[in-house]
């Protein structure tokens, strides 16, 4: 391939039709079960773990403000989701959403991505699992491993974790006999850790006290100021609740695996929208309220940052609470597994689909109408990442990977929403040549234009990209104090870009049955927490990061390039007419 034709195949996108409802999986899933999905794969270790970690070592009582800017940035990201739900009913989640709108090589990078984060997020929740498991065992089985099959490697776990490995791959069992059977099981512990936090909450409510929130450093005990920060409601002051946000992230982390249910949703196109935002709503509430029960219970210098729950209502003389919060926990794992585990195939399979990966991967047994290879080479990826890593290198991989996503989704959302009304429309004539000045007036549409133009689109587009860079380079000068000076300079420009694009006219969305509010400040403001988020990842993440998208680049360029479906379907097109045509490929919705 030619470099004309390589730079073509990169940037070509996929059409969907309007109407185009076919699917080989099984339309099964109610909104009901959608949204349990949504629940049980971010409600899980995030709630029994993460909220006395963040109160005793970052942010104090005001870990609950911390959960509700975390809260604030994923649901930013889950409208987004939301709307392209609405547009494109697929598999395959922020691949195929990245696909019909940016095209096939930022799709392949974020698929690959994609798989990443839902491989190293079943891998760290099997881990979580084990050791949580372990740990009612009094650590017998991380004792006896360790002395039997030590590990003496750094970036490795200290043993093999042969249990987190047979939690994998029974779950791996379970998706490979049927979606609807293993949703049933998933509704049940769904339900069940719902109505633990509930237990939690108003057993907590009743031992509260409001005077933890606002002890003052004079009163903490010597042994612990040095580790209390200032005292009072936020002992680490702002810095400490955005701080305790970016770890709180972790917690909301999930809720995008209803958006590969796209094939395998009875209406996808209404339930899978309502069904984000609705897993949302719980899952803040939720978090919100044992984040608030929990420091009022106990102060936040004196939680356990490991198992808060167990260690809180042990202190208020309820053992009964203490155990039905332990074994609620492992239900909540158990659905936090089966959640994490879910999507891996489904994005497989749409990328095997389109024949960016192997094709072998789309193939769907007859009998129980899943993905089974994608869901057996899913479940050994897992499988082993679970059993020789350590639980904060996997955390750290995932997240990278699923803030990525969030970046593009929300991208995508403000590409599609200044795209022209028709493609079609547009290229049948021949547009007039624009000059330096009417480029300059449609900079802030005093042209007075109400639907978009090529000339608006292209000035969209441009401002997307240049605000993308700015944004980077705004959220990596924040780590150092002494740029207050390029810090305003980046801060005005990216309002300016903010007027530009709000001020570019915008396409009809009358048709979908979800949209994004308040266009183009909430991506806007997605893109930016995402990347804030991801600039405050070490470097080490990042290395880790690049080699597999090296990895993902090799197979792509020797395999992906030339076995597309996009690039099969154009094969027999070779006159210059057709050629021109197959390089830009229409979307549809």
């Amino acid at each position: 391939m030619g470099c004309g034709r390589i730079f073509n195949a990169l940037r070509r996108c996929k059409q969907l039709e309007d109407g185009d409802n076919s699917s080989q999986l099984a339309r099964c899933l109610g909104l009901l079960d959608l949204t349990a999905l949504g629940v049980g794969s971010t409600l899980g270790l995030g709630v029994y773990v993460l909220a006395g970690a963040v109160a005793k070592t970052v942010a104090g009582p005001a870990v609950c403000i911390s959960f509700l800017v975390a809260a604030v940035a994923s649901a930013f990201a889950g409208v987004c989701y939301a709307e392209f739900a609405a547009r494109v009913p697929k598999a395959g989640s922020a691949y195929v959403y990245s696909y019909v709108s940016v095209g096939e090589f930022i799709a392949f990078t974020i698929g690959w991505n994609l798989i990443l984060e839902y491989v190293i997020g079943t891998a760290s929740v099997a881990k979580g699992m084990a050791l949580y498991i372990d740990s009612l065992c009094n650590n017998s089985m991380a004792r006896t491993m360790t002395e039997a099959a030590p590990i003496n490697i750094s970036f490795m776990a200290d043993y093999p974790d042969f249990f987190a490995f047979a939690l994998v791959m029974l779950i791996t069992v379970l998706l490979g006999i049927g979606v609807k059977e293993s949703t049933k099981l998933n509704n049940v512990f769904t339900a069940l850790n719902l109505v633990t936090v509930i237990i939690v909450v108003i057993a907590g409510a009743v031992k509260s006290n409001p005077a933890y929130w606002r002890i003052p450093l004079e009163d903490i005990p010597d042994e612990y100021k040095s580790q209390a920060g200032a005292g009072g409601f936020a002992p680490w002051g702002v810095a400490g609740i955005m701080a305790g946000a970016a770890k709180c992230f972790f917690g909301f982390v999930g809720f995008d695996c209803v958006a590969t249910t796209g094939e395998e949703a009875k209406n996808p196109k209404r339930d899978i929208p309502l069904s984000i935002v609705l897993s949302l709503v719980v899952i803040f509430v939720s978090y919100f309220s044992i984040a608030t029960v929990l420091t009022m219970m106990l102060p936040y210098y004196l939680q356990d940052a490991d198992a808060p729950f167990p260690h809180v209502f042990t202190e208020a003389n309820l053992p009964v609470i203490k155990w039905i919060v332990t074994i609620g926990a492992i239900f909540a794992l158990c659905t936090s597994l089966l959640g994490a585990m879910f999507p891996l195939p489904r994005v497989l399979y749409a990328m095997g689909s389109d024949g960016v990966l192997f094709r072998p991967l789309a193939a769907i047994n007859k009998r129980t109408q899943t993905p089974v290879m994608a869901t057996i080479l899913s479940g050994l990826l897992a499988a082993i990442m679970a059993a020789l890593f350590n639980l904060n290198q996997l955390i750290d991989m995932m997240s990278i990977g699923t803030l990525l996503a969030y970046t593009i989704v929300a991208t995508s959302v403000l590409i599609l929403r200044y795209e022209e009304e028709s493609t079609i429309q547009l290229h049948a004539t021949k547009p007039a040549p624009e000059t330096p000045f009417t480029v300059f007036k449609q900079l802030f549409n005093l042209l007075g234009l109400k639907y978009p133009t090529q000339l608006s689109y292209v000035i969209a587009k441009c401002t997307i990209m240049i605000f993308f860079v700015v944004a980077l380079a705004t959220c990596a000068l924040l780590r150092w104090e002494q740029a207050e000076a390029a810090l305003g300079v980046l801060g005005a420009a990216l309002l300016v870009l903010l007027v530009v694009l709000y001020r570019q006219p915008r396409n009809s969305v009358e048709n979908l049955s979800f949209t994004v509010p308040l266009v183009p400040l909430v991506p806007y403001l997605s893109v930016c927490m995402n990347v804030y988020l991801m600039v405050q990842l070490d470097y080490q993440t990042w290395v880790r990061f690049i080699i597999w998208l090296a990895i993902g680049y090799m197979i792509y360029f020797f395999y992906g390039i030339r076995n597309s479906s996009l690039n099969v379907k154009s094969e027999p097109q070779t006159n210059g007419v057709k050629e021109e045509k197959r390089q830009v490929v229409t979307t549809k919705f």
